[in-house]
C-alpha cells in the first residue's frame, strides 16, 4: 500500500464558462521513503497540488488516500488532526512568530499535539540540534540570519517526527550557501527514512530529489527516476 495514493483529482475553480482547472486528472502514487520533488513553473498546479497533498485543501473531485485512509471527503476538524500527526510543513516564508524564540517556535505544534511540557522540551532541543541550531536556542527571529531562521522552520516541521516532510519552496527566500545548507537538511531526513516532497520551479533544487514529477496547467506530464541524485 502506497503512503500516497491520489486517483483521478480534478481541482476546478469557476465552474462553467470560465472555469480554471488547477488540477486537471491528477494520478499519482508516493511510496514510504520517497524523496520526491514536484516541479513546475508559477500557474502550473503545483501549489495546488502540495494544497491538496497537505490536506490544506479538498479535491472538486476524485479520491486521496492517506496511509490507506481516504481524507477527500473528510471535515476540516478530522484533516487538522491527521495534518498534525502525519504532515510536518516547511514554506518559503518561514512562518515563525517574531515574538517568539527558536525553541518557543519549534515548540508550538507540540503544544497544539497537547505534548507535556518536559517532553516538548526535549523534542526541540534534539530537533534544533539536528539543523546546527543548538547555539541560537533563546535568539528572536529577528537575531537570526534568513538561512538560519529557514532551519528553525524546518526543526519545527521534524520536532514530533512526522512521516512526510512537505517543503514548499524551501531555498526561495534564501541565498546560494543557505540554500545549500537547507537542501542538505532534507537529503539527511530522507536517508533517516522521511518521506519528503519538495515543491519547486528550480530545476536545479528539483535535480537532488530521486525522483522528479513535472507538472505543466494542472497535469503530469513528467514523473521519472533521477539516477544522478544522492
Amino acid at each position: 500500500m502506497s503512503l500516497i495514493e491520489v486517483k483521478d483529482v480534478y481541482k476546478i475553480y469557476n465552474p462553467g464558462e470560465n472555469e480554471v482547472r488547477a488540477l486537471d486528472g491528477i494520478n499519482l502514487k508516493i511510496e514510504r521513503g520517497e524523496f520526491v520533488a514536484i516541479v513546475g513553473q508559477s500557474g502550473s498546479g503545483k501549489s495546488t497540488l502540495m494544497n491538496m497533498l497537505g490536506l490544506l485543501d479538498v479535491p472538486t473531485s476524485g479520491e486521496y488516500y492517506l496511509d490507506g485512509e481516504d481524507v477527500s471527503h473528510m471535515t476540516d476538524n478530522e484533516l487538522s488532526e491527521i495534518r498534525n500527526k502525519q504532515i510536518g510543513f516547511i514554506f518559503q516564508g518561514f512562518n515563525l512568530i517574531s515574538s517568539l524564540t527558536a525553541q518557543a517556535n519549534v515548540e508550538l505544534p507540540l503544544v497544539y499535539r497537547g505534548m507535556k511540557a518536559d517532553k516538548r522540551h526535549r523534542l526541540s532541543l534534539a530537533a534544533l540540534e539536528k539543523v546546527g541550531l543548538s547555539n541560537r536556542v533563546t535568539h528572536l527571529p529577528k537575531q537570526m540570519s534568513g538561512g538560519q531562521q529557514q532551519r528553525v522552520a524546518i526543526a519545527r516541521a521534524v520536532a514530533a517526527s512526522p512521516p512526510i516532510i512537505l517543503a514548499d519552496e524551501p531555498t526561495g527566500n534564501l541565498d546560494s550557501h543557505s540554500g545549500e545548507d537547507v537542501m542538505n537538511i532534507l537529503i539527511n531526513l530522507y536517508k533517516e527514512g522521511r518521506t519528503v516532497i519538495l515543491i519547486t520551479h528550480d530545476n536545479s533544487i528539483a535535480s537532488r530529489a530521486k525522483r522528479v514529477i513535472r507538472i505543466q496547467d494542472g497535469q503530469i506530464i513528467e514523473d521519472r527516476t533521477n539516477e544522478n541524485a544522492e
